[in-house]
């Protein structure tokens, strides 16, 4: 028997509110902070409602196009020079003042495609599946999205209402 799993969105009119919820989700329904998601129109730091720290791996995209654009560039100018050799007064065929310029662009244009793939793939863009949203939330409430089991719900659902929720909302169900 595969285990149902149900999304539950609770709507808090504060960030206090909120952050207690949670607190009582963990303590009384073993919620892990795998399991939530918090949704806000403001910023706040960090790691504010016990979510746990999310480890990026940006600086690798970076350095990877940087390494890709300069051996472009390498063999661009290295492969131009020796397929169409102009020898001009005993000079060598493969000029390197000439070739920087060449490199140099490559490994900026590598480094800046790289950097923006790498800012969609960690933001994990484009999202084409629809989560549970509010339109309040946008207007200031806090937003905290539970993915629990089914026999759980009504205990998800009660907690988040007695913590302040102004809301909860069910998604529907589905199989993890």
């Amino acid at each position: 028997m595969v285990a149902q799993r149900q999304s539950l969105l609770g709507l808090f009119a504060s960030a206090d509110a909120a952050a207690e919820a949670l607190d009582q989700l963990e303590e009384k329904a073993g919620v892990t902070p795998d399991d939530f998601d918090v949704l806000t129109s403001s910023p706040y730091p960090e790691g504010a409602f016990g979510e746990k720290p999310v480890a990026h791996r940006l600086y690798i995209f970076p350095i990877a196009g940087a390494l890709c654009g300069f051996s472009v560039g390498l063999l661009l100018t290295i492969g131009t020079q020796m397929a169409y050799p102009l020898i001009t007064h005993g000079k060598p065929v493969i000029a390197i003042p000439a070739m920087l310029i060449v490199i140099y662009e490559g490994t900026m244009l590598g480094a800046i495609l790289f950097t923006i793939l790498g800012i969609l793939f960690e933001s994990r863009l484009p999202s084409f599946g629809v989560g549970l949203y509010d339109p309040r939330i946008s207007e200031g409430y806090v937003g905290v999205v539970v993915s629990t089991t089914s026999d759980k719900v009504s205990t998800v659902e009660r907690i988040m209402r007695d913590a302040g929720a102004a809301d909860v909302i069910a998604g529907p169900p589905r199989e993890s």
